[in-house]
């Protein structure tokens, strides 16, 4: 017996349409799941873009506003892909309605923010999901699982990236994501969020960090109507009010030692996304751009010794239910499919799967940090 499980989906941008895509494809790969996404309702306020998705993906109704969801009975489930300055207000509305969220990081633009919605949640009981979608890649799993069985050794240092040439193009448009009011924290948000989420899942809590932001383009045109994606602008010049690039080091609980860089302007990189872990007996390593992959040194030879390639294969996280066999690769979109499957899990079972909305307080927790730290120079606790 399959019950169906009506879901909205709030901000109809890519984002939007990937969540919803993601849903569809859920029984594909996942028959066993005795529960289905329903699409009720779209709520997108660019005129016309609700009705547009609504025809196109098999939603029932269409709206602009998405405070008609929150009253919405057909509703059991939300994905929030909505602008980051919505998130706190969507995410707290749709908890307290009793509907479970599917809700994109940065989860609002602080860790008060994400702390409203994660509080709401608590309150009503309904389940949460949020798009840290890097942790969900096979490889990032298994590389957990080693470095947890102690293959590499004690863990001595690790290396995050996250760049992006998303921004790089002087004339890209100056849309919400460059004010710190709509955007928040730009970079922090947009990809260390991301980096700090991949750190703590692989490593465990930061204790504490230091930081340096900056901004690389001060100026942007403003766009002359509704956009979609990263559009050049060519409207007047504005200033860009949010970080174009963080650098961190970090120090873990654990007495590990990091380097957390993300950039949104790098010329020459297109989501050159990855991290290097070291330990007293080995190594590990991953590159978005190679998702299936890891690199990993371990034995006892210390000194040249050599690193394998190795290519994750069915065993290895949510991997079967995309593949038959190793080296078949998997991409972006698969790892929503995951999200979605996890969290539609989490709705069935009365059991969290996944990234949850107290991961998102984490990854926020320390993006505070970040800030605090580059406006003061010094080194910053990170409270829990």
């Amino acid at each position: 017996m399959v019950d169906t499980l009506g879901v909205a989906v709030v901000g109809f941008g890519w984002m939007g349409r990937v969540h919803t895509q993601a849903y569809a494809r859920v029984p594909h790969h996942y028959p066993e799941l005795p529960l289905r996404a329903e699409l009720v309702t779209v709520a997108e306020d660019v005129p016309g873009r609700a009705e547009e998705a609504a025809a196109q993906f098999g939603f029932a109704s269409a709206t602009r506003d998405w405070r008609e969801v929150v009253a919405d009975p057909r509703v059991h489930a939300v994905s929030i892909t909505a602008p980051n300055f919505l998130h706190r207000e969507i995410g707290v509305a749709m908890a307290e309605a009793g509907k479970h969220i599917w809700i994109e990081k940065p989860v609002g633009l602080t860790a008060e923010d994400a702390r409203a919605v994660a509080d709401a949640a608590a309150g009503t009981g309904v389940r949460s999901a949020v798009g840290f979608n890097y942790r969900n890649a096979p490889a990032v799993e298994t590389a957990r699982a080693l470095i947890a069985s102690g293959e590499i050794g004690t863990v001595t240092h690790v290396r995050v990236r996250l760049f992006s040439d998303y921004a790089a193009h002087p004339q890209g448009a100056l849309t919400w994501r460059y004010e710190r009011e709509r955007g928040g924290s730009g970079v922090l948000g947009d990809l260390a969020s991301h980096g700090a989420d991949l750190a703590r899942f692989l490593l465990g809590d930061i204790a504490s960090l230091t930081a340096d932001t900056a901004i690389f383009v001060p100026e942007r045109a403003r766009p002359t109507g509704a956009t979609a994606g990263h559009t050049l602008g060519t409207g007047e010049l504005g200033p860009v009010e949010n970080e174009d690039y963080v650098n961190c080091l970090l120090r873990f609980a654990s007495g590990a030692r990091g380097v957390l860089e993300a950039c949104r302007v790098s010329v020459g990189e297109q989501n050159n996304y990855g991290f290097e872990v070291h330990g007293t007996k080995g190594a590990v390593f991953w590159d978005f751009r190679r998702m299936g992959e890891l690199g990993i040194s371990r034995g006892t030879g210390y000194q040249d010794q050599p690193v394998s390639t190795v290519y994750v294969g069915p065993g290895a996280g949510e991997f079967g239910a995309f593949q038959p066999g190793a080296a078949n690769a998997m991409g972006y979109d698969d790892l929503k499919v995951v999200e979605a499957y996890r969290f539609l899990r989490s709705v069935a079972e009365g059991t969290s799967y996944g990234a949850t909305v107290e991961d998102a307080v984490h990854s926020a927790v320390v993006l505070d940090a970040m800030s605090r730290s580059a406006e003061s120079g010094s080194w910053v606790e990170v409270s829990a």
